[in-house]
Protein backbone atom coordinates (compact mmCIF):
# COMPACT_ATOMS: atom_id res chain seq x y z
CA UNK A 1 0.00 0.00 0.00
CA UNK A 2 1.57 3.30 -0.99
CA UNK A 3 2.11 6.06 1.74
CA UNK A 4 0.51 8.95 -0.71
CA UNK A 5 -2.87 9.33 -0.80
CA UNK A 6 -5.08 9.36 -4.28
CA UNK A 7 -7.56 11.23 -6.04
CA UNK A 8 -10.89 9.24 -4.73
CA UNK A 9 -12.42 10.31 -8.51
CA UNK A 10 -12.58 7.25 -10.69
CA UNK A 11 -9.80 5.95 -12.60
CA UNK A 12 -7.72 9.00 -11.61
CA UNK A 13 -4.37 8.03 -9.82
CA UNK A 14 -2.84 11.46 -8.89
CA UNK A 15 -1.66 12.24 -5.61
CA UNK A 16 -4.04 13.95 -2.96
CA UNK A 17 -3.77 17.34 -2.59
CA UNK A 18 -7.32 18.19 -1.25
CA UNK A 19 -10.11 17.23 0.70
CA UNK A 20 -14.02 17.53 -0.15
CA UNK A 21 -16.72 17.40 2.85
CA UNK A 22 -19.83 18.40 2.74
CA UNK A 23 -22.30 19.26 4.98
CA UNK A 24 -25.78 18.72 4.04
CA UNK A 25 -27.96 20.51 6.63
CA UNK A 26 -26.36 23.87 5.09
CA UNK A 27 -26.28 22.22 1.01
CA UNK A 28 -22.59 23.28 1.66
CA UNK A 29 -19.50 21.40 0.14
CA UNK A 30 -16.43 22.38 1.68
CA UNK A 31 -12.88 22.00 -0.35
CA UNK A 32 -9.73 22.51 2.09
CA UNK A 33 -6.18 21.39 2.26
CA UNK A 34 -5.40 17.54 2.65
CA UNK A 35 -7.00 16.56 5.65
CA UNK A 36 -4.74 14.77 8.45
CA UNK A 37 -6.15 11.48 8.06
CA UNK A 38 -8.26 9.54 5.47
CA UNK A 39 -11.84 9.70 6.28
CA UNK A 40 -14.61 7.33 5.62
CA UNK A 41 -17.01 10.65 4.32
CA UNK A 42 -14.80 12.65 3.05
CA UNK A 43 -13.37 12.67 -0.21
CA UNK A 44 -9.91 13.35 -1.60
CA UNK A 45 -9.40 14.86 -4.66
CA UNK A 46 -6.00 15.90 -6.64
CA UNK A 47 -5.38 19.15 -7.94
CA UNK A 48 -6.69 19.07 -11.48
CA UNK A 49 -10.17 17.87 -9.58
CA UNK A 50 -10.40 19.66 -6.81
CA UNK A 51 -10.03 23.22 -9.49
CA UNK A 52 -12.88 22.04 -11.83
CA UNK A 53 -15.06 20.73 -8.82
CA UNK A 54 -18.97 22.28 -8.63
CA UNK A 55 -21.53 21.58 -6.50
CA UNK A 56 -25.47 20.34 -7.40
CA UNK A 57 -27.89 23.13 -8.17
CA UNK A 58 -28.54 25.13 -4.83
CA UNK A 59 -25.36 24.13 -3.13
CA UNK A 60 -22.51 26.62 -2.12
CA UNK A 61 -18.91 25.93 -2.48
CA UNK A 62 -16.43 26.60 0.46
CA UNK A 63 -13.06 26.74 -0.58
CA UNK A 64 -10.53 26.57 2.67
CA UNK A 65 -7.13 28.40 1.42
CA UNK A 66 -4.03 26.26 2.55
CA UNK A 67 -2.24 28.25 5.32
CA UNK A 68 -0.35 25.38 6.37
CA UNK A 69 2.13 25.63 3.15
CA UNK A 70 5.26 27.78 3.90
CA UNK A 71 5.51 31.17 1.93
CA UNK A 72 8.39 32.32 0.99
CA UNK A 73 10.48 33.93 3.78
CA UNK A 74 10.68 37.64 3.94
CA UNK A 75 13.62 39.21 5.24
CA UNK A 76 11.96 40.04 8.88
CA UNK A 77 11.55 36.29 8.75
CA UNK A 78 15.29 35.43 8.01
CA UNK A 79 16.73 38.72 10.27
CA UNK A 80 14.46 36.85 13.21
CA UNK A 81 16.17 33.35 12.63
CA UNK A 82 19.43 34.93 12.47
CA UNK A 83 19.22 36.96 15.66
CA UNK A 84 18.05 33.43 17.40
CA UNK A 85 21.04 32.04 16.13
CA UNK A 86 22.81 34.54 17.34
CA UNK A 87 21.20 34.62 21.04
CA UNK A 88 21.26 30.49 20.79
CA UNK A 89 25.58 31.23 20.43
CA UNK A 90 25.83 33.82 23.04
CA UNK A 91 25.57 31.33 26.06
CA UNK A 92 28.38 29.14 24.84
CA UNK A 93 30.65 32.41 24.16
CA UNK A 94 30.59 33.35 27.50
CA UNK A 95 31.32 29.68 29.36
CA UNK A 96 34.85 30.02 26.82
CA UNK A 97 35.88 33.01 27.92
CA UNK A 98 34.95 32.53 31.98
CA UNK A 99 36.64 28.87 31.88
CA UNK A 100 33.52 26.81 32.38
CA UNK A 101 31.43 27.22 35.35
CA UNK A 102 31.39 31.04 35.22
CA UNK A 103 28.27 31.07 32.81
CA UNK A 104 25.98 30.07 36.11
CA UNK A 105 26.67 33.41 37.52
CA UNK A 106 26.15 34.87 34.33
CA UNK A 107 22.84 33.88 34.19
CA UNK A 108 21.82 33.32 37.44
CA UNK A 109 18.89 31.64 36.15
CA UNK A 110 20.32 28.93 34.61
CA UNK A 111 21.57 25.91 36.33
CA UNK A 112 22.37 23.66 33.29
CA UNK A 113 22.67 23.56 30.36
CA UNK A 114 22.25 19.83 27.43
CA UNK A 115 22.68 21.12 24.09
CA UNK A 116 19.66 23.59 23.01
CA UNK A 117 18.25 22.61 26.69
CA UNK A 118 18.66 24.69 29.66
CA UNK A 119 17.36 24.14 33.11
CA UNK A 120 15.94 27.20 34.97
CA UNK A 121 16.46 28.29 39.03
CA UNK A 122 12.48 29.11 40.06
CA UNK A 123 12.54 32.94 41.17
CA UNK A 124 11.87 31.86 44.62
CA UNK A 125 15.38 30.34 45.17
Amino acid sequence: MSPVRRCSRTACGRPAVATLTYVYADSTAVLGPLATYAEPHCYDLCAEHSERLTAPRGWEVVRLADTSAPGRPSGDDLEALANAVREAARPQERAAEAGGSGARSADPMEVARRGHLRVLRSPEN
